[in-house]
């Protein structure tokens, strides 16, 4: 159980991010979480949205360079310690997590952390047998 995330190369100048959120925001495009990590030229933006063809489409045609990724999302009790436990889950099955990021949300008592990890199956299939809640692409777009 994947998650489409979408990953837009950013020109380190000020106001573009700015424009690219923008483009998605007057297309009425939710995001549900982001992350940007830079460098001294560039960054590079990741988001979770609501849509992400449409999003994709959208800033292609606005000219940026863009790329959908598949990750896992999963959904921890929004307490101190739970990160750790899936973290735990993960370390304890030999799977190395390339960078992960976290949201939550209003409309329920979970966290959300997105995780890329290098194989999502046999990690969804580790966290699945360890008991931990995967979110589904449509759980996290209708949030």
């Amino acid at each position: 159980m994947t998650v489409d995330q979408i990953s837009v190369f950013v020109e380190n100048k000020p106001g573009r991010l700015a424009e690219i959120v923008a483009i998605l925001g007057d297309a009425g495009v939710d995001m549900r979480a982001m992350s940007i990590a830079d460098t001294s030229d560039f960054g590079i933006l990741r988001l979770i949205v609501d849509d992400p063809k449409r999003a994709q489409d959208l800033l292609r045609t606005s000219g940026c360079v863009v790329s959908v990724t598949q990750v896992l999302a999963v959904a921890i009790a929004d307490k101190p310690g739970s990160l750790s436990a899936v973290l735990g889950v993960l370390a304890d099955a030999d799977i190395s997590v390339e960078y992960a990021y976290a949201f939550i949300t209003r409309k329920k008592d979970d966290a959300y952390v997105i995780f890329r990890v290098e194989d999502n199956e046999r990690s969804f299939e580790v966290l699945k047998k360890h008991g931990v809640k995967t979110a589904g692409a449509k759980e996290l777009y209708d949030l």
